[in-house]
This record gives C-alpha cells, sequence and structure tokens, in this order.
C-alpha cells in the first residue's frame, strides 16, 4: 500500500474520524491509502511488524496529546527501521510549537491545522508528480466545509457494532476560552446540512445506534439543530422498539424554547448533554475570556435536570488563574445544586498554542513537560493541593459519576458536598495508598467504614442506602457489614463485581 494512515487511539473503542477524513479526500488517490489504527497500549515492535509488511512509500501519523510520546517512539524506531519511507505527521498536538519536540526533526513533513485538502496536495506531490515539496511545515488549507467529504462510509460493520463512532456537523468554535485550543478557531463553520443528514442516514440504515457528535457548539444556530434534532425524532418513529443514543456538547446559555420544546419529545435514555461550566468564579471567567451566562446556564441546566431525562455530564476545571480552593469549592456546591448526573472534575493542562500561557508569569503557573501537560501548581493553588485534588477526581469519577452509589451519595455529600467528599477522598487515599485500580467490594466496605467511624453515622441509615447500591453490583456474595441479606429476588443480573474500577482518561476538550 502507498499511504498509510496511522493514529495510536487511547483504546481500541475509539475511531479515529481524522484518519477518515484524510483517506475520503485523497480523491484519485483513496485507493492507494489504508487506515491503520492501533492504541497506544500495544507493542511497539507489533506496531512496527504491520507497518513494515505493507511496504508503504508514506506514512502519515495523527498526534494527539494522548498518543504523542508512544508516536514519538514508534516514529524513532520507524526512521531506523525504514529510512527511505516518508514520513508526515499532524493534528492538534504537533500544529503549534512543535520546532523544540523530539519529532519534529524525525519526520519529513508537518501539516498544522486542517489537514483535508493538504494531505492530499502533498501526497499527489509525491506520488504523481514525484516531486518534494518545497516547505517541510505545511500550513493547512481551511477550504469552505461543502468542498470536504464527508468520511463516514468508511466507518466498516467492525466499527458501528463495536467502537465509538464520531460524528461531526460543525467545525470550530467562536467563543476564545483560553484553555482551549479551540479559541484559536475564527469561529464556527456548519457542514451542509443536506448531505449531511445523508450521511446519517447511511449509518443509521447500517446499524449505527450511538452517535457521538463532536461540535464544540452543537445547540449555537438554532434552525441547524432542530432540523438535526428532527432527523432523529424521524427515526425513533420509525422504529419505536429501536434504542437510540445522542451525544452533544451544549452551549449551556443557549436553550431556546424550539429547543427545549424538541427536547422533551425524545425518550428516557435517548440524549447526553456535556456541558462546559468550568467555572463559576466572575474574575476567572473574565480572564479566561470565559462569555458565560451563568443566571441563565443555572435556569437551563436546573431545567434539564428537573424536567428531562437528559444525562448531564458538566465540566468544571480546577487551576483556573485567580481561582484558590476555597473559590473551587463553592462553585463545586452551587453547580452540584443544579443537579446535573455528573461534574466532570478535570485538571487544567497547558495545551500547545493556548493564549492561557499568558498568565503563567503573573498566576506563577507551573505545568508538567510532558503529556498531558498538567498544572503541578500556580499562585493560588500550591502543588499539595492540585495533588489533593488530582485524587479528589478520580474518586469523584469511580463513586459519583460511576452511579454505583446511587442510593448513598444524597447521605455522603450532605449539604456541602465538596468539604463532605473532599474528607472522604482524603480518607480512601489514606486507606488504600491511591486513588485507582481498587476493587468494587474494598470500595464499598471502605466507605461503609468511613461513613460509620468517621461520620458517626447511625449502621442502620447507612446500611439502607448501600444495601440498594450494592444489590445492583451483582457482586457475589453478600457482606456481613451490611447486615442480613436481602432476599435473592431483588438481585439483578450477575456481573463481575471485583475488577478493578475503570479509570476515565478524558482530557478536558481541547
Amino acid at each position: 500500500m502507498d499511504i498509510l494512515l496511522i493514529t495510536l487511539n487511547a483504546r481500541y473503542s475509539h475511531a479515529s474520524l481524522g484518519l477518515r477524513y484524510l483517506k475520503a479526500n485523497l480523491h484519485e488517490l483513496e485507493d492507494r491509502a489504508e487506515i491503520v489504527e492501533f492504541t497506544i497500549q500495544q507493542n511497539k515492535e507489533a506496531m512496527l511488524e504491520e507497518i513494515y509488511r505493507r511496504n508503504p512509500k508514506i506514512v502519515s501519523f495523527g498526534i494527539y496529546i494522548w498518543n504523542f510520546l508512544e508516536t514519538t517512539s514508534l516514529i524513532k524506531d520507524l526512521r531506523a527501521l525504514m529510512p527511505e519511507v516518508i514520513i508526515t505527521i499532524g493534528g492538534p498536538e504537533v500544529s503549534y510549537e512543535y520546532d523544540d519536540t523530539e519529532i519534529y526533526p524525525l519526520v519529513d513533513y508537518l501539516i498544522t491545522g486542517w489537514g483535508d485538502v493538504s494531505f492530499y496536495q502533498l501526497a499527489k506531490s509525491l506520488l504523481v508528480e514525484e516531486k518534494p515539496w518545497e516547505t517541510k511545515v505545511i500550513k493547512g488549507i481551511e477550504p469552505p466545509l461543502e468542498e470536504i467529504k464527508l468520511p463516514y462510509y468508511l466507518y466498516n460493520e467492525e466499527d458501528i457494532k463495536h467502537r465509538t463512532i464520531y460524528i461531526e456537523a460543525s467545525r470550530g468554535c467562536p467563543f476564545k476560552c483560553e484553555f482551549c485550543l479551540s479559541s484559536l478557531d475564527k469561529t464556527a463553520w456548519r457542514f451542509p446540512l443536506e448531505p449531511f443528514l445523508e450521511a446519517m442516514d447511511d449509518l443509521y440504515v447500517r446499524g449505527l445506534r450511538q452517535f457521538k457528535f463532536v461540535d464544540r457548539t452543537f445547540n449555537l444556530k438554532k434552525d441547524f439543530t432542530l432540523a438535526i434534532l428532527d432527523f432523529f425524532l424521524d427515526k425513533l418513529a420509525e422504529n419505536p422498539e429501536e434504542a437510540l443514543f445522542l451525544h452533544f456538547e451544549l452551549v449551556p446559555d443557549y436553550l431556546s424554547e424550539e429547543l427545549k420544546a424538541k427536547i422533551l419529545q425524545f425518550p428516557n435514555g435517548s440524549l447526553q448533554f456535556e456541558i462546559g461550566i468550568q467555572t463559576l468564579n466572575p474574575t476567572t471567567q473574565h480572564l479566561i475570556s470565559r462569555k458565560t451566562n451563568l443566571v441563565a446556564a443555572k435556569e437551563n441546566i436546573s431545567w434539564l435536570s428537573k424536567h428531562t431525562d437528559v444525562h448531564l455530564h458538566v465540566d468544571l476545571i480546577v487551576g483556573l488563574p485567580d481561582e484558590d480552593l476555597e473559590s473551587f469549592a463553592k462553585g463545586f456546591n452551587e453547580l452540584w445544586s443544579w443537579e446535573p448526573q455528573e461534574i466532570q472534575v478535570g485538571i487544567l493542562k497547558r495545551l500547545k498554542g493556548v493564549p492561557i500561557i499568558r498568565h503563567s508569569s503573573e498566576y506563577q503557573y507551573s505545568f508538567s513537560q510532558e503529556p498531558p501537560y498538567s498544572i503541578l501548581k500556580n499562585r493560588e493553588m500550591p502543588f499539595v493541593q492540585v495533588m489533593e485534588m488530582e485524587r479528589f477526581a478520580k474518586f469523584w469519577d469511580s463513586i459519583a459519576n460511576s452511579g454505583r452509589f446511587k442510593e448513598s451519595l444524597a447521605l455522603i455529600l450532605g449539604d456541602l458536598p465538596f468539604e463532605n467528599f473532599r474528607a472522604l477522598a482524603a480518607a480512601l487515599s489514606k486507606h488504600f495508598g491511591r486513588a485507582y485500580g481498587i476493587a468494587l467490594d474494598r470500595l464499598f466496605r471502605a466507605i461503609f467504614d468511613y461513613l460509620t467511624q468517621e461520620r458517626k453515622l447511625t449502621i442502620d441509615e447507612v446500611r439502607a442506602v448501600m444495601r440498594e447500591d450494592f444489590l445492583r453490583t451483582g457482586i457475589k456474595g453478600w457482606p456481613k457489614y451490611l447486615g442480613e441479606r436481602p432476599d435473592d429476588r431483588l438481585f439483578g443480573p450477575q456481573d463481575e463485581g471485583n475488577e478493578a474500577l475503570p479509570q476515565r482518561q478524558r482530557q478536558h476538550r481541547a
């Protein structure tokens, strides 16, 4: 195969949308290109062998924050093994501040920004015209979206059945939040609606029932949003017995009455909204150029919580400028009162090229020098507190966001959600010596002991809620500390309950 399009995904279940765009837009060269997706956990020699046996002329890598180190290592060995092969790279992790990276000297070409058109031009020059490109760094062309061929036909049956299928109805973002790479976009662009919906129809006909939209501002243009939701409502009407799941990222203060009415037409469990709040501190909002109407955001999130069954996943970021732990705690407690199902606690990352670096001196930022470039400390938050919040976030995921402690959570959080969970996370961290890889049955016991021994809650009230949660886990056997075992008829389906709790590897949106 002449062209290999490669990336290292975080896990197998992720399918690369970017590689599929490159292949779809190669025109007459498309049949000479193959997509090869690895994962960061794979053996490097095995990946090299996969590349070597295909004997490519061009190998192009998609570089992201989660695969930068592993891809650099792979390219070092690929260059030694196949010195004649042309290596190109692109992606957000090498579109900015690439000069001093270890990977840059190893490659022949680097495309910054969009690659849909520019990679085709480069490949045509190298393979058809047989002449090198005049520069090593190529600034990606940003054509009108109607000139970009949609790639969804390249998702195959295996992808549709077993992997996350990513969708974008638009690109870019009009907002300028300084921690986010999308702040560098000029605006947001929408794909032409009719061909986009035709592609969605093809995916649906081929069996896709989970659509994960990656648009930064899905609800920004009301008519466009409503048209897409109408398309999926029609599918639900045609096949009411077929479950459908849609994930969108919403701007929290843009929720029109028409959109609310449309949301109410979807059946329970079919919608998930990811909503970036990031901070409720007005001073911090100003410093990071974040323009969110918090009054409207509260009203809309509270409405969604009270009047719909939409699963709400709301983001907060630890470590933003001029926000200390007390301010973060106040924002956390306020946000929890809006009743989202999940609060995703993210640790600030210093992504390459983002404007937030302008605050580095005044706010005394120190960041990790390797991906994901997480904050180590700043003026308001010392290193010890940042590490504490790292553990807080992991335990929050395992306990609050996992849904495994649904009945117990109100007892755990009480009237001071942040303060009470902070104390629990500290106790669990001391008990286990870590905040990850903890067997579920051991976590249950540790929480029970903490609530009864440290919080001095009565055994009966703790048992009452934790019994309900333990029943749903399907863990075999019954722990004596929860009292007499309930009737077996109360148990749900059995599953493996003693495996390590899954840990999210989610990067806050960049």
